[in-house]
């Protein structure tokens, strides 16, 4: 079963929104940096990446483990679509 892109992106957005709440986070743009605004944080980027491993029939490597595949919602559903692939 092949996911569309708007069914890899809107969860991972759900995700990022509910675990950045607390920040007064309530929208996350495309290619807004997730990192250098403060939206996620290392802890969220590991949560993160549980959380795509459970949603997703996919193993994040250790190699996928770089800040630039976690920087922007883009690159995360890059990262997520590259695996699904």
């Amino acid at each position: 079963m092949k996911n569309s892109l708007a069914d890899v992106k809107e969860p991972i957005r759900a995700f990022i929104l509910e675990y950045a709440a607390g920040r007064g986070v309530t929208e996350v743009k495309d290619d807004e940096s997730l990192l250098k605004n403060n939206v996620i944080d290392s802890l969220g980027v590991f949560r993160l990446i549980a959380f795509l491993e459970d949603t997703f029939p996919l193993t994040i490597e250790e190699s996928d483990m770089s800040p630039e595949k976690f920087e922007t919602l883009n690159d995360i559903e890059s990262l997520v679509a590259g695996k699904l692939e």
